[in-house]
């Protein structure tokens, strides 16, 4: 008798919010989100939070930033839209904002195992992960030895090489 067994597999989702919510501050909403999260699979390790400043769009709020490890037994793509979807029930509506502007909730899919994958809906690794201290200083407190699996490097070696 053959089972048919999904993989396990942990993603780095990287957290922020700017905007207050009925939730409460910003904290209060990267909690919430932390929870909606546990209920997708298993919340592994949560980073301090961070503030931080915006980037490219610059006329807004300061950011809280944050990253998780979830175990999860999704598919990459099932588990992006699950991200999108506690996204919209925390209020935020993509459609209706400026790109990279306030938001109440943003949850991106950084790394998914070592899956390297490139498709209209979704890349990984994330494609500016390198480059975007909000999402590796998190990331390296809590996952400084994950590899990208694109650069070969740790997380911990990307975010040395980040200008300060």
């Amino acid at each position: 008798m053959t089972q048919d067994l999904k993989q396990n597999q942990i993603a780095a989702i990287a957290l922020g919010s700017n905007l207050d919510s009925p939730a409460g501050d910003l904290a209060a909403n990267l909690r919430l989100a932390v929870l909606h999260l546990s209920d997708i699979g298993r919340v592994l390790v949560l980073s301090s939070f961070y503030d931080t400043a915006p980037v490219g769009y610059l006329d807004q709020p300061r950011f809280l930033n944050a990253a998780v490890l979830l175990e999860t037994d999704l598919s990459p793509l099932d588990l992006l839209h699950h991200l999108l979807s506690i996204e919209r029930c925390m209020g935020r509506d993509r459609s209706a904002t400026v790109a990279k502007g306030p938001r109440v909730v943003d949850l991106d899919l950084i790394l998914f195992g070592d899956l390297v994958l490139n498709t209209e809906e979704l890349t990984l690794p994330h494609p500016a992960m390198r480059q975007r201290r909000f999402v590796l200083e998190p990331l390296a407190e809590i996952a400084p030895d994950m590899i990208d699996p694109v650069s070969g490097e740790t997380i911990a070696a990307l975010f040395a090489a980040l200008e300060p």
